[in-house]
């Protein structure tokens, strides 16, 4: 990764860090990455839904940095792995990631936020969705 200088840098002193330069590297592949990047976040996957998740949080320019660099990673993977294969995690991954609990009292904090008063009762016959992860080496596929 460091040859196409999409490594984030972070810059130490004392208590306080601060995100760095990326650094110049390879302009072209820079560029390339970069366009790849740009077109992944319109799209419905994994890296749309990454680009729209880091955007909301670091702002549209370093979300498209590290999307470039997750396209340089995983073509490196399939580079140094002939037999691998690219499958795609889908856009609702994230979701899917953090605990429903954990969600829950998120909804209800951003509900109580904008004046509403949130009750919570469980349906009777609600069966939540199952998440199975079939690993294989070091990849893994995950079905819900």
């Amino acid at each position: 990764m460091s040859w196409a200088k999409l490594s984030p840098r972070a810059n130490q002193s004392g208590a306080k860090t601060r995100s760095g330069k990326t650094g110049k590297g390879n302009p072209y592949l820079k560029s390339v990455l970069g366009e790849a990047a740009a077109s992944a976040g319109r799209t419905n996957t994994f890296l749309g839904a990454r680009y729209r998740r880091l955007a909301r949080r670091i702002g549209k320019l370093k979300a498209l940095v590290a999307v470039a660099r997750s396209i340089l990673v995983i073509v490196w993977h399939l580079l140094a792995d002939p037999t691998g294969r690219y499958r795609d995690l889908g856009p609702e991954f994230f979701d899917n990631r953090i605990r429903p609990e954990r969600r829950k009292i998120n909804h209800v904090r951003q509900l109580e936020a904008h004046g509403y008063t949130v009750t919570l009762t469980p349906q009777p016959d609600y069966q939540p969705r199952r998440q199975f992860i079939f690993r294989s080496g070091n990849r893994e596929l995950r079905c819900v």
